[in-house]
């Protein structure tokens, strides 16, 4: 298995790249390590061919899709996506169990968060799995930069301790 969370940069999409045909976003390759543990029994024959992709897309209902046009949407799925949740808890860390919740709550009370340190620590540590347990196959350290962004941006900050 591949380590999904070293400091090698993630392979780029080329331009071009295949887009979803439900949003139009350019997906990320899967491997079909991931699909298998993310996929419902039902569809465990279907992801056994490679080419399947991820699509990132918060407002689209499509979570894996293949060039062939075959889709497995949210429900299709044994776990929650947290990139296409707007209900809280939405996952954002499947190895440590890290939710946007856990994040934002940190934000709100401390004005910073320390999980982005633990999973370091963790993956430091070599307990990551995110090949299997994350839907997008790869680290969800950038998931959990954006949404400590995102909550920044909604509450006018950057680092400064704000009451929510």
């Amino acid at each position: 298995m591949t380590n999904c969370c070293s400091d090698k940069p993630m392979p780029s999409l080329a331009p071009g790249g295949i887009a979803c045909a439900h949003c139009g976003g350019i997906g990320r390759q899967v491997s079909t390590l991931t699909l298998k543990h993310m996929v419902k029994p039902q569809f465990l024959a279907m992801v056994t061919k490679p080419g399947f992709r991820f699509c990132a897309s918060p407002d689209c209902d499509v979570v894996y899709f293949h060039p062939d046009g075959q889709q497995l949407c949210k429900t299709d799925l044994r776990v929650r996506v947290g990139l296409k949740e707007a209900e809280e808890p939405a996952p954002l860390c499947y190895c440590f169990g890290f939710t946007r919740a856990m994040i934002f709550q940190e934000l709100c009370t401390d004005g910073h968060s320390r999980i982005p340190n633990v999973i370091a620590a963790e993956l430091k540590a070599g307990n990551c799995d995110c090949e299997v347990r994350n839907p997008q196959g790869s680290c969800c350290l950038g998931n959990i930069a954006a949404a400590i962004k995102r909550w920044q941006k909604m509450h006018g900050q950057t680092s400064a301790i704000t009451t929510c």
